[in-house]
């Protein structure tokens, strides 16, 4: 064979080379992601997430795909949602919100599961326990439930004169008569009543803040769901509307004029998400890896909500305050 002939046969050989290389690679690996709510309230969260799995070396699109499920509040479609991703041969499914959790669980217990959730993980029977998750199922318990007393306090500081409190919960969900429960006891502890407000769509929201408004509640707690959180501005209108002092679980609500909230850094557990779906795509077992508690909770008070509502917060509060908005 002839120098030149040679050359040619491997240069042609050469430039075929990628296209070869790039049909015998592995597919990228895919993550699946359901949260129980909507997508537009959950964008920073979504960035934190994905800022969690950038520290330990996962790149949506570059080494990792991920596969967006999002109930939009109504729960009776996370069974086909989880499912879905079953599907799509998922290597790990990262859920928001308990009923998503739930059904994950309920749909595999092969494939690894990182949650967020403001259940008690063990008492809803999530993890064997805290420290030692077994199992296929690990994640961050948000504590939400536990925080609800410690709002009922808050919100007695900033408006001492509410002796009757509304409490909207989402009665479709699995976690609310234990939280409510807690926020009853504590209610009695301070002496006040208590007027429970029920909604599980938008339709169900005039009517709960019309019934709050007709027997008099002084003021008001917003029960941590998805639900809510996609329903997060109407909520802060209508408490707007009927002037009445409402604290909420998340600092979105304060952003878009709620009064006050009262819980875990959303960003931080987000981010923590993403290093443990990360951690297990990169061999670690659920198993293994224990479920992380909140260390760092934030008071955040609208200054401006509280003018409009002719509050005046006190001196005790402001200095507890991590963010006040003016």
């Amino acid at each position: 064979m002839r120098r030149r002939d040679f050359i040619t046969l491997v240069g042609g050989a050469v430039a075929g080379w990628p296209l070869a290389a790039r049909a015998q690679q592995p597919a990228m690996p895919v993550m699946g992601f359901l949260n129980s709510a909507s997508p537009e309230p959950y964008a920073p969260m979504v960035a934190a997430f994905r800022e969690g799995l950038k520290e330990v070396g996962y790149v949506e699109g570059r080494n990792v795909a991920i596969e967006y499920r999002w109930a939009e509040g109504q729960f009776d479609r996370l069974p086909s949602l989880a499912a879905h991703l079953i599907e799509q041969s998922v290597v790990v499914i990262v859920t928001f919100g308990f009923p998503a959790t739930l059904a994950a669980k309920s749909a595999t217990s092969t494939i690894p599961i990182v949650f967020i959730t403001g259940a008690d993980p063990v008492n809803f029977g999530l993890v064997t326990s805290l420290n030692r998750p077994g199992g296929n199922v690990t994640g961050i318990n948000m504590m939400l439930g536990a925080l609800g007393p410690k709002r009922l306090e808050l919100l007695h500081e900033l408006v001492p004169a509410a002796t009757t409190i509304g409490i909207l919960i989402n009665p479709n969900s699995p976690i609310t008569d234990t939280h409510l429960a807690l926020e009853q006891a504590a209610a009695r502890e301070l002496g006040q009543q208590v007027i429970v407000g029920r909604a599980s769509a938008k339709d169900d929201l005039d009517a709960a803040f019309a019934m709050f408004a007709e027997r008099a509640a002084g003021a008001l707690i917003i029960n941590d769901d998805p639900f809510f959180t996609t329903s997060g501005q109407q909520l802060v209108a209508l408490a707007a509307r009927h002037r009445l002092p409402a604290i909420y679980y998340q600092r979105p609500f304060t952003t878009w004029g709620g009064l006050m909230s009262y819980g875990p850094s959303m960003m931080d557990t987000y981010r923590q998400a993403g290093i443990y779906a990360g951690r297990i795509m990169k061999g670690e077992k659920p198993a293994d890896l224990p479920v992380v508690q909140p260390t760092k909770f934030e008071l955040v008070i609208n200054l401006g909500t509280a003018k409009a509502l002719s509050l005046t917060v006190p001196d005790k509060l402001l200095a507890l305050a991590d963010e006040v908005i003016d």
